[in-house]
């Protein structure tokens, strides 16, 4: 099983560096961050399991980042660590997507079982995909090429690959323009025109020979984005 990683955006060395040990001590890999600035490019950029987020950062506050993420990461784990421990910043810190909200100073061994507790239920932790299986055919997502049961081949672009295991990795789950931008494109997806996910997913339903007009493995969800649906879930 791949190693969980958590990205740890922390201003106070001190407090970053007995996070990042308690983490890997605990088996997870992590990513950090000594600003907001560079907090928030790794965040919406790198790929990362979970966030842990202070709030009073340098450059860009810990607000500002948390709801870029969350508009660009729906279903991305986000928990607060801060000393902003008072009611009405815990409500702010909650009602802005926060999964959970943990105040300074704190016991590692609590962190530790709330960053498992948020794991647990948050859709966005994807399994391995390496092949995926249609009517008519196999995509090998490692080889990047398509068999077809009456023997032709064609061959997937590497874009093309990560798209297609991204999207089956979350099979069920409908994927934004801006989630797909984030986390295939590895690009800050603020600005930036998202019609070429939809000429790449036009393309991977011909590869795929999934009809356009009815598709029945890369589905569109009017408003939301695009959805894998596992086989025998269509109608």
């Amino acid at each position: 099983m791949a190693q969980l990683q958590i990205l740890v955006v922390e201003d106070d060395p001190a407090i970053r560096q007995g996070l990042t040990d308690a983490l890997r001590f605990a088996g997870y890999g992590t990513l950090e961050a000594a600003d907001g600035a560079i907090g928030l490019d790794m965040a919406l950029r790198v790929d990362y399991d979970l966030l842990l987020l202070d709030l009073v950062l340098p450059h860009r506050e810990g607000l500002e980042i948390l709801r870029e993420v969350r508009a660009s990461r729906p279903s991305l784990p986000i928990i607060i660590v801060t000393a902003r421990g008072e009611e009405a910043e815990r409500i702010r810190g909650l009602r802005s997507g926060a999964d959970d909200y943990v105040v300074k100073p704190f016991s590692l061994k609590e962190l530790l079982a709330r960053i498992e507790a948020v794991l647990r239920r948050s859709p966005e932790r994807p399994v391995d995909v390496r092949s995926v299986s249609f009517q008519g055919g196999q995509a090998d997502l490692a080889r990047r090429e398509v068999r077809y049961d009456d023997g032709a081949r064609c061959e997937l672009s590497e874009r093309e690959a990560e798209l297609l295991r991204y999207l089956a990795s979350n099979a069920g789950r409908a994927i934004s323009r801006q989630e797909i931008l984030s986390r295939v494109w590895r690009v800050n997806p603020r600005g930036i025109e998202t019609r070429t996910i939809d000429m790449h997913v036009v393309r991977l339903r011909e590869k795929l020979r999934d009809d356009p007009s009815a598709p029945r493995v890369l589905l569109t969800v009017r408003g939301k984005g695009y959805l894998y649906a596992k086989p025998g879930e269509t109608n």
